[in-house]
């Protein structure tokens, strides 16, 4: 089992940054390749951002492409997601999450993603 704890959210405004981190802890993340999720009231979840388990390969959603940054720390064993130039439509609850250890590539499905953290809400003022 992988425990995933999420943290950095909070308000902001359009145009700012902020930045999320997912942490393992007494796990090396570099066991699993990760991603980032988001959840907006009345809305499915959706792909934002993945990253394989050496950080070589990124992939991210196009409505984010360009605006985040997904990167990981295997000595920290934590991974982030470094948001910038923020919309009101990028308000949702940010969830991390994790791939079996068999895996070494990141996905863009949620049903590929076998452990989940608690979710950290991002609330962007227009």
């Amino acid at each position: 089992q992988v425990q995933l704890v999420e943290s950095g959210g909070g308000l902001i405004e359009a145009g700012g940054s902020l930045g999320l981190s997912c942490a393992a802890p007494g796990r090396t993340t570099s066991s699993n390749a990760m991603g980032w999720f988001r959840q907006a009231p009345g809305k499915e979840r959706e792909f934002v951002a993945a990253i394989s388990k050496s950080g070589g390969n990124t992939y991210y959603a196009d409505s984010v492409k360009g605006r985040f940054t997904i990167s990981r720390d295997n000595v920290k064993n934590t991974a982030y997601l470094q948001m910038n130039s923020l919309k009101p439509e990028d308000t949702a609850v940010y969830y991390c999450a994790a791939r079996d250890s068999y895996y070494t590539g990141g996905a863009t499905s949620a049903p590929m993603y076998a452990y989940w953290g608690q979710g950290t809400q991002v609330t962007v003022s227009s």
